[in-house]
């Protein structure tokens, strides 16, 4: 079993040091929030000879931390910054429904909002439409409002209302597009209940990573060295089996060659 644990740490050091380095990569990006763990799970190791054994089989889904990072202002109305366990819908590329905390919002060409990563903004009844000419303007519930610049005198116009959701009771894992997704089954690709917190931001504000360099370069260290340690291991493995392997097979060889020769002496007639 010596080989299947290392096999398994290998794999798990594989995955943190995966997760930790896209942490580092993206220190400096709008609203990342780092991946913290990697759960695990028991499974039964099938075969002959293994019926009542088991191994540690690694799930490789980063679990999202969702502590504020740090708000920048900007003074620019269609930035956000989400608070508390806050978390924005908007529209994968496959056309299913994703989250995220990156709020450099912007009017799209074809008068919707998106993100700067290009993700279309979702509104409670679907995307934003923004009339041409309007200033938009986001209040902290998530309400867009329009108004024309030549008309300071007309109120504004509710336009939509963003789709926020608190995910303070609803684990969120990363998305291979780098988005969030609920981990229940049930909300994969699609909206989930908002939590029992309000749901706020802050207008006029980027939020900043949440990664701590420091603190992530050191996992990445500790990680590396695990990894390295786990290959020696299976390299060590691997050489006993062998060497075991040469040696019964040496046996084996003269077993049957003093086999073989008794047969031999006793057909010859020799003692």
């Amino acid at each position: 079993m010596s080989f299947y644990t290392s096999l398994t740490g290998l794999n798990a050091a594989t995955a943190q040091l995966g997760v930790t380095a896209n942490n580092v990569a993206n220190v400096s990006t709008v609203g990342f929030k780092e991946s913290f763990a990697l759960a695990s799970k028991t499974v039964d190791v099938k075969g002959d000879g293994f019926e009542s054994r088991a191994s540690v089989a690694v799930d490789s889904k980063d679990i999202i931390n969702l502590m504020p990072g740090v708000p920048n202002q900007t003074g620019r109305a269609m930035d956000i910054a989400m608070q508390a366990a806050t978390v924005l819908g908007v529209q994968a590329d496959n056309g299913e429904i994703g989250f995220t905390r990156r709020g450099d919002l912007r009017v799209s060409p074809t008068g919707l909002i998106e993100n700067a990563a290009g993700h279309l903004v979702l509104g409670e009844a679907g995307p934003i439409n923004i009339p041409p000419g309007q200033l938009v303007t986001i209040s902290p519930d998530g309400t867009v409002f329009g108004s024309l610049p030549s008309e300071p005198a007309v109120a504004p116009i509710e336009l939509g209302k963003l789709m926020l959701r608190d995910a303070s009771e609803m684990p969120l894992t990363r998305r291979k597009d780098g988005l969030f997704e609920p981990i229940a089954e049930q909300f994969k690709g699609t909206d989930f209940p908002t939590g029992p917190e309000i749901v706020l931001l802050q207008s006029g504000s980027l939020e900043g990573s949440n990664v701590n360099p420091i603190e992530a370069m050191i996992k990445m260290m500790d990680f590396s060295r695990s990894y390295e340690s786990q290959i020696k291991m299976i390299n060590e493995i691997k050489s006993i089996d062998i060497s075991r392997r040469s040696s019964w097979l040496r046996k084996n060889n003269d077993a049957r060659h003093d086999c073989w020769s008794t047969l031999t002496n006793r057909w010859t007639g020799v003692d």
